[in-house]
């Protein structure tokens, strides 16, 4: 009796929280880079840093960090001030993306991260070899390989999600040990499309960070070929 009493009950509640929308924290609403979630933000930064004199909101990180990661924003300093709560889709709310700042000397602007990828990057660093590298499949170009997924003890060869289209990005390696996204695919699309004058030694991923929200984090720079294709820049 006691026992049909606790599966009632269990489903009763099951119910109820449908009922009242309950959020798991991983909600497609809470995966999306909702365009009014960004511009509150904005707003918010901006209003904070003309009350501070100039500073922004922003949590310390070391000057060798990857530029895209470098400046992750600190809700904290904004909230409940300047902001009501933290966007549902950002990593404070339980979303996936992590909230920082571009262009912070001259024209500080919000952008986001996808914090799926680092979380495939992470299994990868996890999975190399003691030394801290991982097998080499194969060449790229010269400093740049392919890792062989398979020895390191995945199914076949791992890719992530583009946070820009449908396409799956290979993820390579450098000489270092270092393991990156490889956005050549997203950049050769909009190499077809931009009209801007791009020459070689041109680091060109400012295409995805000036036409989409999220920025190509974990990358390396890439600039163009003679033939306006895309090339890794490991100089830079």
């Amino acid at each position: 009796m006691k026992k049909y009493k606790l599966i009632t009950l269990v489903i009763t509640l099951m119910i109820f929280l449908a009922g009242c929308g309950y959020k798991s924290g991983y909600e497609p609403e809470n995966l999306l880079p909702y365009e009014d979630q960004l511009e509150a933000v904005q707003k918010a930064v901006d209003s904070f840093r003309v009350d501070s004199g100039g500073l922004l909101p922003i949590k310390t990180r070391d000057m060798e960090t990857d530029q895209f990661i470098k400046y992750p924003i600190d809700f904290s300093k904004i909230i409940p001030s300047k902001l009501g709560k933290a966007p549902a889709n950002s990593f404070e709310a339980g979303g996936i993306y992590q909230y920082v700042i571009m262009d912070v000397e001259e024209n500080p602007t919000v952008k986001l991260v996808d914090l799926r990828i680092a979380d495939t990057l992470r299994d990868i660093n996890y999975r190399k070899g003691i030394n801290g590298f991982g097998p080499i499949a194969e060449t790229i170009i010269e400093g740049v390989y392919k890792l062989d997924f398979k020895k390191m003890g995945y199914d076949g060869e791992l890719s992530v999600q583009s946070p820009y289209s449908d396409t799956q990005l290979p993820i390579v390696a450098t000489g270092d040990g270092e393991v990156y996204v490889d956005y050549s695919i997203e950049l050769n699309r909009l190499l077809q499309e931009t009209e801007e004058q791009i020459e070689p030694g041109d680091d060109i991923r400012f295409l995805l960070t000036d036409n989409f929200a999220i920025v190509p984090a974990y990358s390396l720079p890439y600039t163009v070929n003679e033939q306006n294709e895309p090339v890794f820049m490991l100089n830079k």
